[in-house]
């Protein structure tokens, strides 16, 4: 629609300076083709002359003026005010002996030299100018000089026909760059409106289950007045996970859109990996976590999100149809192995099941694994699915630990 737009201004544009350069090229044209037919008539009328009432043509014919393209003629009026022609040069190009005279008449009238157009005897379009020659106090005759615009209209084609090819090449060329200059500025409307749409997928990813397990709860301590205190402990530990979720969810959305350093600090991946258990509701499932004191630099609402997905997404697929999910979670050296006792994933959907945009066979999308990668590569490690031995998948995350401190 940019383009289009774009196109559609410039094309107006270019249309409007087109005619008014072309209105202005005839108009030059035709000024200057009457200039040069004023210059030779008034010129050659100071070269005849009259004589005790006998008009002289004798300079007419050695004069200048009369050479070139221009046609000549002398118009002379008899006492009885009788036209007729005295002289002629170039007569195809003359109009005949009435259109002469009316031209020559309004010289008289005007006792001034006229230009205007006429029509010569083949009946092409030309300008005539005709200036008066005096006898004493009277005009006895006028001096006609006649040019072809034809010439001049040529090269006037000629000009709108560059001017249609080069506007023509102009829109193209417009229509090119309001094209790669749209693209470039929905660009960034196109990348925020992305961002938004991945930020409000994936706070539905990660707060569907506890704000489930809210309700859960909140039903239960309706239905057993004596639970409700239970509940309510229950209800508020699991509005801080959400909470903890949601500045996850924002510190990831900022790290992506620039505004935020990734925060960098000693943490224990350990300690990490146990709170996140504490915050799942296993609802049956069981978890085993083998934990050994693990130090990384990285930023802890990030990787905490990071570990939630890993365990949260063996949870749900790694159980066999009929059977309680079983998890072991293996945390030692900078690696968070979570292993699951599900169907496992086939070699070819490995790297697929990272994507963001992937389907899982529950209906449930790539979201969780996707943001294990992201977190992974902006600590500069990785994050893999492999075979388990007797069955299953394992889900690594890997942070490097050479820059690793003490322990805190």
């Amino acid at each position: 629609m940019l383009t289009c737009l774009f196109t559609l201004t410039t094309t107006v544009c270019l249309v409007a300076l087109a005619a008014v350069a072309v209105a202005i090229d005839a108009r030059s044209r035709t000024d200057a083709l009457d200039g040069d037919l004023n210059r030779r008539a008034t010129g050659l009328a100071r070269a005849v002359y009259y004589d005790q009432g006998v008009l002289h043509l004798g300079p007419l014919r050695e004069d200048d003026l009369v050479q070139g393209p221009a046609a000549v003629a002398v118009v002379e009026w008899d006492a009885a005010d009788r036209a007729r022609q005295r002289f002629a040069r170039r007569p195809a190009l003359l109009p005949g002996l009435a259109g002469l005279s009316e031209t020559g008449g309004r010289a008289r009238d005007d006792q001034e030299t006229v230009v205007e157009r006429g029509t010569a005897a083949d009946g092409r379009t030309v300008r005539l100018a005709a200036a008066p020659v005096w006898d004493d106090d009277r005009i006895g005759a006028v001096v006609v000089a006649v040019g072809d615009p034809a010439a001049g209209q040529r090269d006037h084609d000629r000009l709108v026909r560059w001017l249609v090819l080069g506007g023509l090449g102009l829109v193209a060329a417009a229509a090119g760059a309001g094209h790669l200059l749209s693209g470039r500025s929905m660009r960034p409307a196109l990348r925020a409106l992305d961002q938004q749409e991945q930020f409000l997928s994936e706070a539905a990813h990660e707060l569907r289950t506890p704000l489930a397990t809210l309700r859960l709860v909140t039903e239960a301590g309706m239905r057993s007045p004596g639970e409700s205190a239970e509940a309510l402990g229950d209800a508020t530990r699991l509005v801080d996970q959400m909470g903890r979720l949601v500045a996850g969810l924002l510190a990831r959305a900022r790290v992506q859109v620039g505004t935020q350093r990734v925060e960098r600090t000693a943490l224990r991946l350990d300690q990490v990996v146990e709170q996140a258990v504490d915050e799942l509701p296993l609802s049956g499932a069981e978890v085993t976590v083998r934990a050994e004191p693990t130090v990384v630099h990285g930023d802890p609402e990030l990787l905490a999100q990071a570990v939630r997905n890993l365990i949260d997404n063996a949870l749900k697929h790694g159980a066999a149809p009929g059977e309680r999910a079983r998890v072991d979670v293996v945390v030692a050296e900078g690696r968070v192995a979570v292993r699951d006792y599900g169907p496992g994933v086939a070699p070819a959907a490995r790297e697929r099941v990272f994507d963001r945009r992937a389907a899982g066979p529950g209906g449930g999308t790539g979201i969780g694994l996707a943001i294990v990668r992201w977190v992974a590569d902006l600590h500069a490690g990785t994050a893999r699915i492999s075979d388990a031995p007797g069955g299953g998948a394992v889900a690594e995350l890997v942070i490097p630990q050479e820059s690793a401190g003490p322990p805190v």
